[in-house]
């Protein structure tokens, strides 16, 4: 594959978590209005499926131009629709140009003769880089933690073990077996030990580990997008959320003492201060920033407590994604390259063209005027 190529679908990616992080924001402003802030499993659902959405649109559009479907109309076709039509008022150099910014952006960067656009390469494939070498890192580093565990039991798929050195259960898995790691303190407090569990299996039918997994693998192409990090925010924030008030739904099940649960846990684990890298593909009953932040675990808490909507909603839920879910491959289409020469693009050349020879034109005089100076000067 070309570097263009390469550039541009790096570029999409980049553009689209953008995008959908904008969405997401829209979407959770206009639910926290509604009944529906409290749903917490179906925003999850939501949050899950985006992130494989935004992680493929852009095959996705490569295969559906494949397919035969034709080039639908860019974003930079509308634009040029727009000014022929007169609504810009720009000059017609100006407005090529800026349309122009992304194309010349991508030649530059790989033709690589400006010292800024080398010195731009470099910081982006180093930052790549680091970001690979610190997750592969933060995997070697949980397969010691699992294999210094001791095994204690296996329920179906799942093998429960127990751990020395960590203060705070975690679940992950590997390409078989799906993994929950508890703290040996636990066996003291059969209480806790059951909610623990509990909490840490309700993650894996969330699954919480593939998506935590996925949002990883896309660091080292999203490391210097704020939207990525603002999307992790809200995906790690929501899945606790979820994870929580699934637990809270069932028959029988104490609140209080799942509180007390989550606050002795995080006493124990400000006590034993040994945490797995954040980069690893994991769950924990609590995150760091939960541990050392009071606010934090308290609207966790809260959240426990808060009680989902009544009601079937699923076909409410259903439009909701599909309407987000359109508006990212509309998005993904629409910040496209443009196509071959259209009849609009070929009007625009021609408009430019004429702008720049009525511009020579006009100068011309001058230089007439100032060449017969020059020449009189020198007789």
């Amino acid at each position: 594959m070309k570097a263009d190529a390469l550039l541009n679908a790096y570029i999409d990616l980049n553009l689209l978590v953008l995008a959908g992080a904008l969405l997401w924001m829209l979407a959770r402003l206009g639910l926290r209005r509604t009944s529906l802030a409290t749903a917490y499993g179906p925003q999850l659902k939501l949050l899950n499926g985006m992130t494989v959405l935004l992680a493929f649109s852009p095959v996705l559009v490569v295969v559906l131009n494949l397919s035969g479907m034709g080039n639908p109309p860019t974003l930079s076709d509308m634009l040029v629709s727009q000014y022929l039509q007169g609504n810009v008022n720009m000059s017609a150099s100006r407005f090529e140009a800026m349309i122009g910014l992304r194309e010349d952006l991508v030649r530059d960067l790989s033709a690589g003769h400006a010292i800024w656009s080398r010195t731009v390469t470099i910081l982006l494939i180093t930052g790549a880089a680091m970001s690979a070498v610190l997750l592969g890192h933060a995997i070697m580093r949980l397969r010691r933690a699992l294999s210094s565990c001791y095994f204690w039991k296996r329920i179906g798929r799942v093998d429960l073990l127990l751990s020395d050195t960590t203060a705070v259960a975690y679940s992950t898995r590997g390409l078989w077996r799906l993994y929950v790691v508890l703290p040996t303190s636990l066996l003291d407090d059969p209480r806790d030990l059951r909610l623990t569990l509990a909490h840490e299996l309700q993650h894996f039918r969330q699954k919480d580990v593939e998506t935590a997994f996925l949002l990883e693998c896309l660091r080292p192409l999203l490391f210097w997008n704020p939207a990525y990090y603002l999307w992790r925010r809200d995906m790690r924030a929501m899945r606790e959320f979820a994870c929580d008030q699934a637990l809270g739904a069932r028959s029988q099940f104490d609140l209080r003492a799942y509180c007390e649960c989550l606050i002795r846990a995080s006493e124990r684990a400000r006590r034993i201060p040994v945490f797995l890298s954040p980069r690893s593909p994991s769950v924990a009953l609590l995150e760091r920033r939960e541990i050392h932040n009071a606010p934090i675990l308290a609207r966790r808490i809260i959240a426990v407590t808060e009680k989902a909507p009544e009601g079937r909603q699923a076909s409410l839920w259903a439009a909701i994604a599909a309407t987000i879910g359109g508006a990212v491959v509309m998005t993904a289409f629409l910040i496209q390259r443009p196509g071959d020469w259209s009849h609009d693009r070929i009007m625009l050349a021609t408009i430019v063209n004429l702008e720049r020879m009525a511009h020579r034109n006009t100068a011309q005089p001058t230089v007439s005027v100032l060449n017969s100076g020059f020449v009189t000067s020198l007789r």
